[in-house]
């Protein structure tokens, strides 16, 4: 199995397990305002996720793809989280 793959999957379970267990302990507090601050919370963990798994993929592929579809992939990713913010 391919080094980067793995390292993207395994990122993106660790990705699902925080989002499952923020849904869990929302519920366990039983409170909007509580879970309003575990929902922000997660706002920090998918920018993050997406940065580092799309890192890991372009590092992946990088001596197989041009230098001007790096720059297209990361200004790509970087539109997404502008929008994001926005």
């Amino acid at each position: 199995m391919d080094k980067a793959v793995l390292g993207m999957a395994l990122l993106r379970i660790i990705s699902g397990v925080i989002e499952v267990s923020a849904a869990l302990l929302m519920i366990k507090l039983n409170t909007v305002e509580k879970a309003l601050l575990v929902n922000s919370s997660l706002a920090i963990v998918g920018p993050l996720i997406l940065i580092t798994t799309t890192t890991i993929g372009v590092i992946g592929i990088a001596d197989n793809i041009s230098l001007m579809k790096l720059i297209w992939i990361f200004l790509g990713v970087s539109l997404i989280l502008i929008g994001v913010k926005s």
